[in-house]
């Protein structure tokens, strides 16, 4: 049998709780022509994925959607055979299948892992869509330079760590904004970042300034709230501001528009200081960046330049509880949980 995580029936708050989620079972699926079926090795947890469930958008009673690192079991695809080693969009399921008819967004495109390349769950980390979002938001929403000022929000998570790298290699002075003084000692002492304030203490606005004594040419957004209210004064004239995610708005009551609300508070200073505020979706960058970007980002995390933490749990019955944790924060670098044993550990 195989066991999957699907929305219960129950109306969805805004945040997930021991509600919200049903475990089921059903037949492994068997896998038709131009199709093979996967095991789940390792289940992406991010954000994003609530606005899915939030919204619906998954098929009623379908697993949840999450991008996933999977072996393959048996095949009729051409390409693939028993053994190797995929990225997928199994979501919270122990199988699942991949190929022709199988439902998946359109950038998310299945493809073989070569171990030799990197740790498989990097696939859906560093060397996957979190990279490819922190590349297309720093280096090419934002153009980042040598000399500038670049701050990043949820410096310590998935994409901020990648985005907050790549900005220091460029030559830019990095800022990272994150939550205990565990993760802050992380960002300076482990990714490079030139300093850490925590959006946790009650004088955050006044630190940021303190950490950032030529204001910001730069703000990778990751939060929304507090967090882009103590960064909105410091831009500089012809700053540039990439909207990743606002995490900090995830929980708001249905209908409310973050976005809308976070721009309507800066508009005044933004016309003001001529500041560029680009919306960040990486589907619209895979098809003619993600070979360039592999190209630069792969060597530095080889040669251990680029830094990336990942945050792992165990089993598929602690999937609910794990994104739960994340969304709130409680995680430590890329959330994962491993639902079956990795072939290559």
């Amino acid at each position: 049998m195989n066991r999957y995580w699907t929305l219960s029936d129950r109306p969805v708050g805004g945040w997930p709780d021991d509600g919200t989620f049903e475990l089921r079972e059903g037949p492994i699926p068997t896998p038709g022509p131009g199709q093979a079926l996967t095991r789940t090795i390792y289940v992406s947890l991010d954000p994003y994925q609530w606005g899915y469930k939030r919204r619906r958008s998954e098929p009623a009673g379908a697993p949840c959607h999450a991008r996933t690192v999977a072996q393959v079991v048996e095949s009729r695809m051409d390409g693939y055979a028993p053994g190797d080693l995929v990225f997928n969009t199994n979501g919270w399921s122990e199988y699942g299948l991949m190929g022709e008819g199988v439902a998946r967004p359109a950038y998310m495109i299945p493809r073989r892992l070569d171990p030799a390349t990197g740790r498989i769950s990097q696939a859906v980390g560093v060397l996957g869509m979190l990279g490819l979002t922190a590349y297309s938001g720093m280096v090419l929403q934002c153009g980042v330079k040598a000399g500038e000022t670049a701050v990043v929000s949820a410096a310590s998570g998935g994409v901020g760590q990648i985005a907050g790298q790549l900005a220091r290699l460029r030559g830019a002075r990095v800022v990272g904004i994150a939550g205990s003084p565990e993760k802050c000692r992380y960002v300076v002492e482990d990714l490079g970042y030139d300093a850490c304030v925590s959006h946790l203490s009650p004088t955050l606005a006044a630190d940021l300034k303190a950490a950032c004594p030529d204001g910001v040419d730069v703000y990778f957004e990751n939060v929304g709230g507090a967090v882009f209210e103590a960064v909105l004064p410091l831009f500089n004239p012809g700053a540039r501001m990439t909207i990743c995610g606002l995490i900090a708005h995830y929980g708001d009551d249905a209908g409310v528009d973050g976005r809308a609300a976070l721009m309507a508070k800066g508009q005044a200073i933004f016309a003001e200081r001529g500041v560029t505020v680009t919306g960040l979706f990486v589907g619209d960058y895979v098809a003619d960046h993600q070979d360039a970007f592999l190209a630069e980002v792969g060597p530095h995390v080889a040669a251990g330049d680029i830094r990336y933490r990942e945050d792992i749990r165990e089993g598929l019955e602690n999937v609910p509880a794990a994104f739960a944790e994340m969304l709130k924060g409680g995680n430590f670098g890329k959330m994962l949980v491993r639902i079956s044993e990795d072939p290559t550990l």
